[in-house]
């Protein structure tokens, strides 16, 4: 826990640098920040486009396409942003690294919380949309905080492992890419899983992502408890706690040598 007890003692510190990152993403860019919304909003309207129009898609169990699909697509979007840009926070903030003064373990937070910024103008898109179709504020939206919490805990686990490792093995950022591609496709974005049978509930089950896609249909659409699903919870809490100590385990064994390799 010590990670939590830094980013608190560090806050004013880590908020900075969270600006900062969001900032230097798209310095040089005549729409600077703009291009953080403009790319995933393109991305979406390309899918439904071609989903609607060209595979003819039918509302989802009753929920029109779109915002299904955005329910599905907006925490994929912070998601895939978080583990992939945090993953390569040690060797993308090399200078940091090499100050000694600096706690390293705080670089992949800072690249979580730049994820999340920009995130942040699709959770007011999927809420309008919502209400444009008539899916009003209700208390289960306040589950959306909750599997905020999720996303964050999870890619910070997995972040720590993985952002350890990359120095040492420049080719885990790769890996990771399409690993994280295999997965979009893996997790029931754009699929409903009631389609599974047998032995694939399973493994869609095992798919910690899509514990959290779900969720986040739940909160806005269905309108499901979070504790209908209590055995994926306790899984998936389980999961995160285990890649927490594993990651954090392996930083901490790896980190005296990361200024060595940079």
């Amino acid at each position: 826990m010590k990670i939590f007890v830094l980013a608190y003692k560090n806050q004013r510190l880590l908020l900075n640098l969270i600006r900062n990152d969001f900032k230097n993403r798209y310095l040089g860019n005549h729409l600077g920040i703009v291009w953080a919304f403009i790319q995933p909003l393109v991305m979406v309207m390309v899918y439904w486009f071609v989903f609607v129009h060209g595979f003819r898609a039918t509302p989802v169990a009753n929920v029109p396409f779109l915002l299904w699909l955005l329910a599905g697509m907006v925490p994929w979007f912070l998601i895939n942003d978080a583990i992939v840009s945090a993953s390569s926070a040690i060797t993308s903030q090399s200078f940091l690294v090499k100050k000694i003064v600096f706690e390293v373990k705080l670089i992949p937070i800072v690249k979580i919380g730049s994820a999340v910024m920009v995130n942040l103008a699709f959770w007011v898109l999927m809420l309008i949309v919502c209400i444009c179709y008539g899916y009003y504020p209700s208390l289960m939206w306040f589950q959306l905080i909750y599997y905020m919490i999720c996303i964050l805990a999870l890619s910070l686990s997995i972040s720590l492992l993985l952002s350890a490792v990359m120095p040492f093995m420049p080719d885990v950022g790769q890996i990771v890419s399409i690993f994280m591609q295999l997965m979009f496709w893996a997790t029931p974005i754009f699929w409903n899983k009631s389609l599974l049978k047998g032995h694939m509930v399973l493994i869609y089950k095992l798919n910690p992502f899509s514990y959290i896609v779900i969720g986040f249909r739940d909160s806005l659409i269905d309108h499901t408890p979070i504790m209908e699903h209590y055995n994926q919870t306790i899984y998936f809490w389980c999961l995160t706690a285990f890649l927490f100590w594993f990651g954090n385990k392996t930083f901490n064994k790896l980190r005296p040598h990361f200024a060595d390799v940079l």
